[in-house]
């Protein structure tokens, strides 16, 4: 009878680990994918009205594409991790560093809900860009909902930037707004949350890296370089 009792009980312990390792599988499997979507960045103004082209973009854990008319004849490419921003040119079979290309690459970066103005000022030096000097502030303002989905909302200001407001989705962990002071804003919308391919982030194979600064420095040191 022991052993009999013994056994039901063992059989009971199982299936309740597998049942755990089960909604366990599924919560994480939520998680992974929960960094892949794709939508559509919009810029309006003040009144709403939608202004410029509509940019498409592409999220795969810390990495992020962007289609946009700003650069065109090709893609930009974020690493979040390695802290990189690549304009890619299939065309031409080329990638180079992003610099100001398109400020897309500046707000839509992947970054820490909690201290997100590290990752918002590395994406501005990267670009070269002047507010990318001195030290970033980020305050907390409140938790909001955005079409359906919640968000934390900041007031970032840069020693030579006037302050703006900046929304990061809660599930997502990633920009979705910004509130200029002239009250124009630049939004995700359309947000699809589904995987990713891995070859969409990639730079095909056979690419090459342009440097354009190495191409200046290669001039000036041939006969056809005339000092300023």
């Amino acid at each position: 009878m022991f052993a009999t009792m013994r056994s039901t009980v063992n059989q009971g312990i199982i299936a309740l680990c597998l049942a755990l390792c089960i909604m366990s599988a599924g919560a994480f499997a939520k998680a992974a994918h929960a960094s892949e979507f794709s939508a559509d960045i919009v810029s309006r103004d003040a009144a709403g009205t939608v202004i410029g082209a509509v940019a498409k973009l592409y999220v795969r854990n810390h990495m992020v594409r962007i289609e946009t008319p700003e650069a065109s004849g090709g893609f930009l490419l974020i690493n979040g991790d390695a802290g990189t921003a690549q304009f890619v040119r299939p065309a031409l079979q080329l990638y180079m560093d992003a610099k100001q290309s398109s400020r897309l690459t500046q707000i839509f970066v992947p970054v820490d809900t909690q201290e997100p103005c590290q990752q918002w000022q590395a994406a501005a030096g990267n670009a070269g860009a002047a507010s990318a000097a001195g030290e970033w502030r980020c305050e907390r303002i409140e938790d909001d909902i955005m079409d359906g989905r919640r968000a934390v909302q900041f007031r970032v200001s840069s020693p030579v930037s006037p302050s703006s407001q900046r929304w990061i989705d809660s599930d997502l962990q990633f920009p979705v707004k910004l509130l200029a002071p002239d009250g124009t804003t630049t939004a995700l919308e359309h947000i699809l949350v589904e995987a990713q391919p891995a070859n969409r982030f990639a730079i095909p194979p056979g690419f090459r890296n342009f440097d354009p600064r190495a191409l200046i420095e290669r001039v000036k040191r041939s006969d056809a370089w005339v000092d300023p």
